[in-house]
């Protein structure tokens, strides 16, 4: 999973890339990267948080007008500097990119790159396989081509691309000479958004976003989202040109709404907040249903992700809300903490339990998931360690069993604790005296009763309905197995679910 942005302006934008990079740190924690551009790419890049990598002085050296800026936790590839986007090429006149999501046939595609096109990889990344293909279709364009001309070209290339690609990806790119470019793949599960702001002289400034979270920072205005299997382009004079060359069944990722957003954004017309709020109402009718005598005296949530949900929780279950455990917000998200020892030592770094929230009471937790079952587990232990009567369990989101080959860290089934344990026997790994998740109808119903135009999201780490991948049994399992085997290469990535 990772965050991607890109801004024209008619001042430079480098501040404004790094502002914005911060505003999506939550989506990659692993490595950073900003390139702008005038005559030529300023690029600095680097593993660790934005603020690690950045200073005053290496920011003030990208210099230009249009840029775009990459934060990663890595679903493929490797986890070395070569490996960190944005990515570039000089031939033909000089094309960067930034990629969010993941191409499962990419093995195929270095493949072919390789052995029947003589090209070298210069990284282990599949958007490297993107920016070669964007390269290769546009390497008839001619610098007397006008910007109509330019942009006919540019959506015949993207259109090859769309035929080519398996899986999800929403992109942002720099051509010299020509400006920023975004697309997104005809089913839109990976998301992207655009804004405008308008300056005093007339002109107006373009951003591509993974979120709209920068946004108000900057002061751009939302404009809504770059449509599945649409092209965007903002030539140099500021013009946006926009088309739609490829529609599909509109299918965007559920688990944006469930867990990887900031609570302030809105994705797809939704508002990740909202949709929040309503799984959480939704949850609390499903519980109340199915254990009518079992009623909590506190509602506590996993912080922080699950907070929107578990306060209407409480509220529609008629009992307290409480933040019973409190976040220290200088330790990063345990779900994409790199191993499963590191996401065990980071739960109680980061949460700390109140003992009066907490003694002698029922407490039901809150949480958005459960996926390897690890963070879950250290949270009940710490709560029964302060004194809880009863511990109850609920989870916003259905049961995840399948692995994510769409730009989710959920690579292998073996990992998943709901694929290899019943409730029941989750139930009592966790040590809870009751479980339960949401039904899918109910998430559904969360997220599309705001978003007409969904009609399903992808569920596919829930359902196994893998819509846009060619995933056979077989082939799954030859993506775990070299899923793992890149973990491997990496000593802190190789840890599996502890049993």
């Amino acid at each position: 999973m990772c965050g991607i942005v890109g801004i024209y302006s008619q001042e430079p934008v480098a501040c404004e890339l790094y502002e914005s990079l911060i505003h999506l740190q939550h989506r990659g924690q692993d490595a950073g990267g900003i390139l702008t551009c005038d005559e030529r790419f300023y690029t600095k890049h680097g593993l660790g948080l934005v603020r690690e990598i950045f200073t005053p002085e290496n920011v003030l050296a990208l210099k230009g007008n249009i840029g775009i800026g990459h934060v990663r936790y890595p679903t493929a590839g490797g986890y070395t500097e070569s490996d960190v986007q944005p990515l570039w090429i000089g031939s033909p006149r000089g094309i960067a990119l930034a990629h969010n999501g993941n191409i499962s046939n990419y093995p195929e595609l270095a493949d072919e790159i390789r052995l029947k096109q003589y090209r070298h990889l210069n990284s282990s990344l599949d958007s490297e396989a993107i920016l070669v293909m964007l390269a290769d279709q546009l390497s008839n364009a001619s610098p007397d081509d006008n910007e109509d001309r330019f942009f006919d070209l540019l959506c015949k290339g993207v259109g090859h691309i769309f035929k080519r690609l398996e899986g999800a990806y929403s992109v942002i790119s720099v051509i010299i000479g020509k400006g920023l470019v975004a697309f997104r793949d005809p089913h839109g599960i990976r998301p992207l958004v655009w804004g405008t702001r308008e300056n005093t002289d007339g002109t107006v400034d373009t951003i591509f976003a993974s979120e709209t979270t920068p946004f108000y920072t900057l002061g751009f205005t939302p404009q809504g989202d770059v449509q599945p299997g649409e092209v965007a382009y903002v030539d140099l004079s500021g013009k946006l040109h926009r088309r739609i060359i490829q529609t599909a069944e509109f299918r965007p990722c559920v688990f944006e709404y469930v867990y990887f957003a900031r609570p302030d954004a809105t994705l797809n017309n939704v508002s990740v907040y909202r949709a929040r709020l309503r799984m959480g109402q939704n949850l609390a009718q499903q519980w109340k249903k199915k254990h009518p005598d079992l009623i909590p005296d506190v509602v506590i949530p996993a912080p922080s992700t699950a907070n929107t949900a578990a306060l209407s929780f409480a509220h529609a279950l008629g009992v307290r809300y409480s933040e019973g455990l409190y976040k220290n917000p200088f330790i990063g998200r345990t779900f994409i903490m790199p191993n499963q020892k590191a996401r065990i030592r980071s739960v109680r770094y980061k949460l700390t339990p109140q003992r009066t929230e907490i003694k002698n009471k029922i407490v039901m937790i809150v949480d958005d998931s459960i996926v390897r079952g690890t963070t879950s587990r250290e949270i009940v232990k710490m709560v029964r360690e302060y004194g809880a009567k009863k511990i109850y369990f609920a989870s916003t989101s259905p049961a995840l069993k399948n692995p994510c080959f769409s730009g989710i860290d959920i690579p292998s089934r073996k990992e998943l604790i709901a694929a290899n344990k019943t409730e029941e026997e989750i139930a009592k790994y966790l040590g809870v005296d009751a479980l339960m998740y949401q039904s899918k109808d109910n998430l559904i119903e969360a997220v599309t009763r705001r978003g007409e135009q969904i009609k399903k999201p992808c569920m596919a780490c829930m359902d196994g309905d893998y819509f846009c991948n060619k995933i056979t049994s077989t082939r799954m399992q030859q993506l775990e197995k070299e899923r793992e085997a890149t973990r491997l290469t990496n000593p802190e990535k190789e840890e599996d679910f502890p049993e």
